[in-house]
């Protein structure tokens, strides 16, 4: 296979990562695309600097991550979301998903519907605040009259429960059940 069919194949691969990683960094859809882009064609002209006993997707969202902080620095009027610290922070939580079991992006975040479904719904309650509705811990004591100690108990064993059915699930891909 020649170098532009490999490419295709790790382009292909890693897309649906990279989009989050845009999409958690800038909230302007039409720059997301532009970023997509230009990380693509960016890592292309690169190609030959990668590394490949190294991880793709780690350095494809490097790329990305320096063209948003150069778009950052370009739309400076524009909030700041993010700076290299929290883009960093991203790509190792981004790196995390990609070592879980599974082959893509899209069965992890199946399994994920899947188990957050299964939870009980006082976590599910939760868990929709926090994640949907994007309240603060004591936005949702108030929204579910509870005391925030309360609340922080339930998100933190809400991602425990989800960690253990992610892993169950994902393992079960693996293992062809």
């Amino acid at each position: 296979m020649d170098a532009k069919g490999v490419f295709e194949i790790l382009v292909r691969e890693h897309a649906g990562m990279l989009r989050v990683y845009l999409r958690s960094a800038v909230h302007d859809a039409a720059a997301v695309d532009d970023l997509f882009q230009e990380t693509m064609l960016t890592a292309w002209r690169l190609i030959d600097r990668f590394d490949s006993s190294r991880p793709f997707g780690p350095w494809l969202r490097g790329i990305a991550g320096k063209l948003v902080l150069a778009w950052r620095r370009q739309h400076a009027t524009a909030p700041r979301l993010c700076d290299a610290a929290a883009l960093e922070q991203l790509d190792a939580r981004l790196s995390d998903v990609q070592r879980l079991p599974g082959d893509t992006l899209d069965e992890k975040l199946d399994a994920l519907r899947r188990c957050v479904a299964a939870l009980p719904d006082h976590y599910q309650a939760t868990l929709d605040g926090r994640f949907r509705d994007q309240l603060s811990a004591l936005e949702i004591a108030a929204r579910l009259q509870l005391n925030l100690e309360t609340v922080k108990k339930r998100l933190q064993r809400a991602r425990a429960l989800l960690l253990d059915c992610m892993l169950g699930k994902l393992a079960a891909l693996e293992g062809g059940v």
